[in-house]
């Protein structure tokens, strides 16, 4: 089902078709290690990964290809830029991950000791970036992504906090997202719009950490 927001400061003359990518393997997510800001880089498996993402039939013809800044996701990115023939990769600093504040680098286990009970009833500790904050910072970017391409086909590679706020925000229910995992939208009209999501490789199983 496709789903949509209605996003009154998006132009409204402009449609912009958006496919966001989470980033390949990081030594933290084959570790369990939350991320948020942290800038882990990909492991051997990861940059693996991202090459055979590369060949996929779902990255084709782009126009663009921006990335949030954090190495994971801009390693990714000029991977897949070699791969479909883009000679420039533009970052975004509100591309980046959720910051996770005091839960930053720690496991599960690490959380649960410090935290007794936080995870499992879904509260969050002072410092780690809510729902709205993450929410705005993103459709920004979004804006400006559109306002400068205009009518394009732009590949994104971010991380999976970022595509469950999006995909929230239009109500969509959450389903993990696996790295290399991926989100079609259309931003622009006034609304964004949810199209299908899309593996680009059949992933390794690793745990769903910001």
């Amino acid at each position: 089902m496709f789903r949509s927001r209605a996003m009154g400061q998006v132009p409204s003359t402009l449609v912009t078709s958006l496919l966001l990518v989470r980033h390949s393997q990081s030594e933290w997510n084959a570790v369990g290690r939350w991320q948020g800001h942290a800038d882990p880089p990909l492991t051997d498996l990861g940059r693996n990964n991202a090459i055979l993402a590369g060949r996929s039939k779902h990255l084709k013809t782009f126009d663009a290809l921006i990335s949030s800044p954090l190495e994971r996701a801009l390693d990714t990115a000029e991977i897949f830029a070699d791969a479909i023939g883009l000679s420039t990769v533009l970052s975004d600093e509100d591309l980046m991950e959720r910051d996770a504040g005091p839960w930053q680098g720690l496991t599960r286990n690490e959380i649960e000791a410090g935290w007794p009970g936080m995870l499992e009833s879904d509260r969050r500790p002072n410092g780690y970036e809510d729902d709205d904050t993450l929410l705005t910072r993103v459709l920004s970017s979004l804006a400006r992504i559109t306002t400068r391409v205009g009518d394009s086909n732009v590949l994104v590679v971010t991380h999976a906090g970022v595509i469950y706020a999006l995909e929230g925000s239009c109500g969509e229910p959450w389903q993990r997202l696996s790295n290399l995992g991926g989100r079609w939208l259309e931003f622009g009209e006034g609304r964004m719009t949810l199209g299908p999501r899309v593996e680009l490789v059949a992933n390794e199983t690793v745990p769903d950490l910001l």
